[in-house]
């Protein structure tokens, strides 16, 4: 994907096609980086879903609102919306992050989309930032199940199998790659009795069990009728 394909899937086109350069910009690839760029967008993107939050679900409790906007703005929910806007492909990284595949790392494409947002927010203000958040995150919103927002996809999976008197189950690293103080796990996830198997990244063990849990929770959820 280009930067006007880009552009025409978040909604603006840039006055000032530097900030997307720098949004864009891993500090591997060059000192115009991108983390001053996060730092603001990370402000931007939790008062949007804050908002956005209390107005849509005015019932819920403050520390309800609080759980759903935290699963919102993680890394995990965040490098799901830079996938889909293949925003990997556009980003600039130094050699090593190249060839460890950092276009692929969890961390690297939530602080990209963060960086994103904020130049989104310096190039035309809060309204245009705003106006991109909610583009990205509503239908992303609409497609989950509200009530299990607050809960990790182990919690919610574990949940599922036990309702159904299923064993729990395995989590296997099945890879690493990248240099030790920033490696990239992919950790399967098996679920013998049902015969699924998914797989997940992240930046941690933990991280990438939650991607493997969160693949095989929407499986089965597909296919409870």
């Amino acid at each position: 994907m280009n930067r006007e394909a880009l552009s025409r899937q978040l909604g603006h086109v840039f006055s000032q096609p530097q900030l997307l350069q720098r949004a864009l910009t891993h500090r591997s690839h060059s000192a115009a980086h991108n983390e001053r760029l996060e730092f603001l967008g990370d402000s931007v993107l939790n008062c949007t879903i804050a908002k956005y939050l209390y107005d849509t679900y005015p019932d819920l409790p403050e520390g309800d609102l609080s759980r759903l906007r935290s699963n919102l703005v993680n890394q995990q929910a965040l490098s799901i919306l830079a996938q889909q806007l293949q925003l990997g492909e556009m980003l600039l990284l130094g050699e090593g992050e190249r060839k460890s595949a950092g276009f692929r790392r969890p961390s690297i494409l939530a602080d990209a989309l963060e960086a994103l947002i904020g130049a989104v927010f310096l190039d035309a203000g809060f309204a245009a930032a705003e106006k991109v958040v909610l583009g990205l995150y509503v239908p992303f919103i609409q497609q989950a199940d509200v009530s299990s927002l607050g809960k990790d996809s182990k919690t919610l999976l574990q949940e599922y199998l036990q309702s159904r008197k299923l064993a729990l189950p395995k989590y296997s690293v099945i890879a690493t790659r990248g240099e030790a103080h920033e490696q990239l796990f992919q950790v399967e996830c098996e679920i013998a009795q049902m015969q699924l198997s998914t797989r997940g990244e992240g930046s941690s063990r933990r991280i990438a069990e939650q991607a493997a849990a969160d693949a095989a929770y929407r499986k089965l959820k597909a296919q409870t009728p």
